[in-house]
């Protein structure tokens, strides 16, 4: 008996994280393909019940989260076509499931949906972002891997932004600054970019995560051109930590975010992150190189991070701290 009750528990281990998998892996709108399917399929022909879809139904389209801040139409028909795709033959039919898929069969498709990312706390940081990867003129509108990453890092490493003020480059949409400021309790968080249509959607994005300039921690958004950015300006931020993602991806753009980096560290003490996607190794080789011309050091921070949300853990994706 006793044996049978450890393997009903281990199941039971087994069942919640894959219902998990699929709660992350929808609300962050993963490549469908990646989910545990099997697992449905061999659950379905082990208990010849639908109850595993239903429960998978509550955690995604059927669950607040999903009411408030909805994955793109089109995939969520998609994972609802492949729930039902799923469902036995000999099992009866789940309304619930046909009344989701109806809900969305008419919807119509728009350029903007919600990602949602979830915290080991059980929060989520829910991002307003473009369905198309480049957008009005601009790759900041989307979530880059680097930043899921610098994220990840920084859940790790809480001590590095507690009580702190931290300037972000090149917030984006604002995944990763989000984080830190739910997670890792900075005194005060400054955002950044320089593209009108991104500042906008990132304040969007900072007030839907409940995040204000009187709260703690105190936020604000900065307009931050890197070919002009004063020391003067730098200084009054006062950052104790800056942080960069997926930001080198051309060499022009890599020789003023040097420039600028440069003047960080001569006005500053701060310590300096940049996490980067190496998409092309001579475009992330002649920023190195450009660094060290500025007479600028670095230190590739390695070992594992805590794997919180889902992304391509192939690709290559490199974080350094830098030193004058």
């Amino acid at each position: 008996m006793a044996h049978t009750k450890e393997i009903r528990e281990k199941r039971t281990v087994k069942d919640e994280d894959i219902l998990k998998d699929f709660q992350v892996s929808f609300f962050a709108m993963s490549r469908l393909a990646s989910l545990p399917w099997t697992f449905v399929q061999k659950d379905l022909e082990r208990n010849k019940s639908t109850a595993f879809i239903s429960e998978i139904l509550k955690r995604t389209c059927l669950h607040p989260l999903c009411q408030n801040f909805p994955p793109s139409v089109k995939y969520r028909r998609l994972f609802l076509s492949e729930l039902i795709r799923r469902e036995a033959a000999d099992c009866d039919p789940l309304d619930e499931l046909y009344d989701a898929l109806a809900e969305v069969v008419g919807a119509e498709e728009t350029t903007e949906c919600y990602k949602s990312y979830l915290l080991p706390n059980g929060e989520a940081v829910s991002l307003l972002e473009n369905i198309a990867l480049i957008s009005e003129g601009t790759t900041g509108l989307v979530t880059w891997e680097a930043a899921l990453y610098l994220a990840e890092w920084a859940l790790d490493h809480k001590q590095v932004f507690s009580g702190r003020t931290v300037l972000e480059l090149g917030s984006g949409v604002g995944l990763t600054g989000i984080t830190i400021c739910r997670s890792c309790s900075p005194n005060r968080f400054v955002f950044s970019d320089c593209h009108s249509r991104v500042l906008q959607k990132l304040g969007d994005n900072v007030h839907v995560n409940g995040l204000t300039e009187q709260g703690s921690p105190a936020v604000s958004i900065e307009e931050l051109d890197w070919t002009t950015a004063s020391e003067e300006k730098l200084k009054e931020i006062g950052a104790d930590t800056v942080i960069a993602a997926d930001v080198v991806y051309d060499p022009e753009v890599a020789g003023s975010l040097v420039k600028l980096l440069s003047k960080i560290l001569r006005c500053s003490s701060a310590e300096v992150l940049i996490c980067s996607t190496v998409r092309n190794p001579d475009t992330y080789g002649s920023f190195k190189k450009q660094l060290e011309n500025a007479g600028i050091s670095h230190q590739v921070m390695t070992g594992p991070v805590s794997h919180v949300f889902p992304y391509n853990r192939n690709s290559a994706i490199e974080l350094i701290k830098l030193f004058r």
